[in-house]
């Protein structure tokens, strides 16, 4: 499984965490799942499509690990974007950041949901 993906498949955030947990290096593991709601802007959503340019977004996502390693050195990360229809509850992004200390795995997690907002060509249509 890659670090980095843009998927039509179920989200599996352990896998994640297994990719970037390392057995004494790391004693930090911080997760981030961003899931479907039922509402948004007091309006009532059935479901979400997403859709993608998918070799764009996943370099875009390259890009933004390369970005928080740059900023936090030795986090390690795994972020995974789902495409297709998403019902309420269902998962649409995971991201696993792992640090020897905890401080750098929350900012790495917090970084990489805020940068795939601003740069990843994904684009998300409520029903």
């Amino acid at each position: 499984m890659p670090p980095v993906a843009v998927t039509s498949d179920p989200l599996l955030l352990d896998s994640l965490i297994r990719l970037v947990s390392d057995q004494g290096a790391h004693g930090a593991v911080t997760t981030f799942t961003g899931v479907v709601r039922d509402h948004n802007l007091n309006r009532r959503v059935t479901h979400l499509e997403y859709e993608a340019y998918e070799p764009l977004a996943v370099k875009a996502l390259e890009q933004i690990c390369e970005e928080a390693v740059g900023e936090w050195p030795g986090v390690r990360l795994a972020v995974h974007h789902r495409v297709g229809h998403l019902g309420i509850g269902e998962a649409s992004i995971v991201i696993a950041a792992a640090s020897a200390h905890r401080t750098q795995a929350f900012a790495a997690c917090r970084y990489v949901i805020e940068r795939v907002k601003q740069i990843v060509p994904i684009w998300k249509h409520e029903f």
